[in-house]
């Protein structure tokens, strides 16, 4: 499914750059090569899967418009993809998402309805609007279709530098990391894969790792674009066998992450796509690689927010580069 998903995207999507730098290589204590996903249409990785389980709907489906849950990234992907097929989509949103991602959303032609104040009350709303419509739902990570689309990176990433050992994916619901780890598992089992999750939102990680299951009031974490408070049912069982680690990072060491980036690479991402990077970071100590590969989700950031998280980083003096 991912070759054919490769084959479709091939057209549709933008074929990101994978980039270095010698100073944070040099810091790291090994080679990065950042997949820079903040790049790609919509400004996130989101697109692809999107883009893909859009063009597996049958005429019919079509017809009936989509709907969508999403905390802003997905949002974007689904309504630029409904768009070139010219399918109505309606996108339920956390009343929290980023007034930057809720209109980048409605510039493109999907109608955003911001309901809740969680991923899942936002998506409780979808599922409900979709069984009174009969619209067709497409899910943010737990279809396998989405997934196939989200692995298409990890195919890119090793025909740009095949000596990879180890990527690093960061996790909300799995969908990307679910994709991420099949196909790098065919295409060389030797290679390692590590998820990260926000400590405010981490129940995939406590599943990995078989901690006993917490029911969290809310998610919390700046990287919104992660914030998921339920392990997804389908991409669960494959994260137990295709990944191996799953680490979490404290909101300190995703500010510094961002902001690292913004001043040594001139990037600006979100929490979400600082996450893998942090990680790589906060655990440099136990992560063993020559050549990481770090996946750089999104760059759709609230400009508003940079402030804060500049003094979130600074609190922790700054801890990732101690």
């Amino acid at each position: 499914m991912i070759s054919e998903a490769m084959e479709y995207l091939a057209n549709t999507v933008y074929r990101t750059p994978l980039t270095t730098s010698t100073f944070i290589n040099k810091l790291a204590g090994t080679n990065i090569y950042f997949k820079m996903e903040n790049q790609q249409k919509t400004g996130a990785f989101k697109i692809r899967g999107a883009s893909y389980k859009m063009a597996r709907l049958s005429a019919k489906e079509a017809e009936k418009g989509v709907v969508a849950a999403s905390a802003g990234n997905h949002a974007q992907g689904v309504a630029l993809a409904a768009s070139k097929r010219g399918i109505p989509a309606k996108i339920y949103m956390p009343a929290s998402t980023p007034a930057a991602k809720v209109q980048a959303t409605e510039s493109y032609g999907a109608k955003a309805v911001l309901t809740g104040m969680s991923f899942e009350e936002a998506f409780s709303a979808a599922c409900q609007e979709q069984q009174r419509t009969g619209s067709h739902f497409i899910h943010p990570f737990d279809d396998y279709e989405v997934m196939a689309g989200q692995g298409t990176i990890a195919v890119e990433m090793l025909c740009q530098e095949p000596s990879l050992d180890t990527i690093i994916v960061p996790v909300g619901g799995g969908g990307l990391i679910s994709g991420v780890a099949v196909a790098v598992k065919h295409l060389n089992p030797k290679i390692r894969i590590i998820g990260v999750q926000a400590e405010g939102a981490k129940a995939m990680h406590d599943h990995f790792h078989g901690y006993p299951p917490t029911v969290a009031a809310t998610a919390k974490t700046i990287a919104e674009g992660i914030a998921v408070k339920t392990p997804g049912k389908l991409t669960l069982p494959i994260i137990q066998n295709y990944v191996d680690d799953m680490v979490k990072v404290s909101e300190i060491d995703i500010a510094a992450a961002m902001m690292l980036l913004l001043e040594r690479k001139k990037t600006l991402v979100e929490g979400a796509g600082a996450a893998a990077f942090a990680a790589l970071l906060a655990h440099r100590g136990t992560i063993r690689s020559k050549n990481c590969g770090i996946i750089v989700s999104g760059g759709n950031l609230d400009i508003t927010s940079l402030g804060y998280i500049h003094q979130l980083a600074n609190s922790g003096q700054l801890s990732l580069l101690a």
